[in-house]
């Protein structure tokens, strides 16, 4: 086939198929597909004003509730006093300090700490069985172990014992507690991401040359970890709140702070104002957890990696 060229130097093969596409013009939607987007955006607005109407409805019927009930005046005056809550407001988000600052350390530590006991757990061949056992004991042991209950042993049992060179700071025996119940935890997360990855992926990695040791550096653990991310998040979430349980051994939280006040005025509302600051300080992590959740199942279904 000849191209023939004009003057320019462009061939009259291209110049068809511009003017092909010049005829055609823009995609214009069908009538049908116009139709169709019209009635999702009108299901849509429909469901989105039933949801408002029947929120609205719940929330004044639950507030008629509570207003009316006989003992609201007394329990408005005990637990909800303005004057109480701006008291309380400055004091509770200086001891919030403490408990973000452990919720950086203990979740850091968290996560090393559950991925050793993990990876012990995973362990193959007959050498490494007493470590297994103990990984194994580990995590039994402090997942069946109630927190406040570690928390007592370790921060007043360990200062009764006067050892040399132990700290008896309630701060950090409190987070040190923390770490030992949320790393079972995790580790069992881990451990289930681990044995998730399908032993072809280790085999593969075998054949081609890397050791145990590297293939379960950069073939599973990389696989594990990104499967288990939304529980991890999940468990970092618990762990904000239950910061707040140091509190016992004397250290001044967001909690200890409200415990103070109330313990002057016997008014409650600095225990509602430190509640609701976790809650505004956990919400987001939530809403990030659920995010990641549903961008991975998104991923998955869209056969990408998971």
């Amino acid at each position: 086939m000849t191209v023939v060229k004009d003057e320019s130097g462009r061939d009259d093969a291209n110049d068809g198929d511009d003017d092909k596409r010049a005829v055609e013009g823009p995609y214009v939607p069908s009538p049908r597909r116009l139709e169709r987007e019209r009635y999702r955006r009108t299901r849509a607005r429909r469901a989105t004003a039933i949801a408002a109407l029947s929120t609205l409805v719940t929330g004044a019927a639950l507030y008629l509730l509570v207003v009316n009930a006989p003992g609201w005046p007394r329990t408005r005056e005990t637990f909800f006093d303005v004057q109480y809550a701006r008291e309380a407001f400055p004091q509770v988000l200086e001891g919030l300090w403490l408990n973000l600052r452990l919720l950086l350390v203990c979740g850091a530590a968290v996560l090393v700490l559950g991925m050793l006991i993990a990876v012990a757990r995973t362990l193959r061949g007959p050498v490494f069985f007493p470590l297994r056992v103990l990984a194994a004991a580990y995590t039994d042991f402090f997942r069946g172990l109630p927190l406040i209950i570690n928390l007592m042993i370790v921060v007043l049992g360990v200062p009764a014992l006067r050892l040399q060179g132990v700290t008896v700071d309630p701060v950090l025996l409190g987070g040190t507690a923390l770490t030992l119940t949320y790393s079972a935890y995790v580790a069992e997360v881990f451990r289930a991401g681990i044995e998730s990855v399908h032993p072809s992926q280790r085999a593969a990695a075998r054949s081609l040359g890397l050791t145990n040791r590297q293939a379960l550096r950069f073939v599973v653990l990389p696989q594990a970890v990104r499967r288990q991310v939304p529980p991890l998040l999940n468990d970092l979430v618990s762990l904000q709140k239950d910061t707040g349980l140091v509190s016992i051994g004397g250290a001044v939280d967001a909690v200890r702070a409200a415990d103070i006040i109330v313990g002057r005025s016997l008014n409650y509302t600095p225990y509602i104002v430190a509640g609701l600051v976790f809650v505004a300080l956990t919400i987001p992590m939530t809403r990030f957890t659920d995010w990641v959740t549903a961008r991975m199942d998104r991923r998955r279904a869209q056969g990408g990696t998971t």
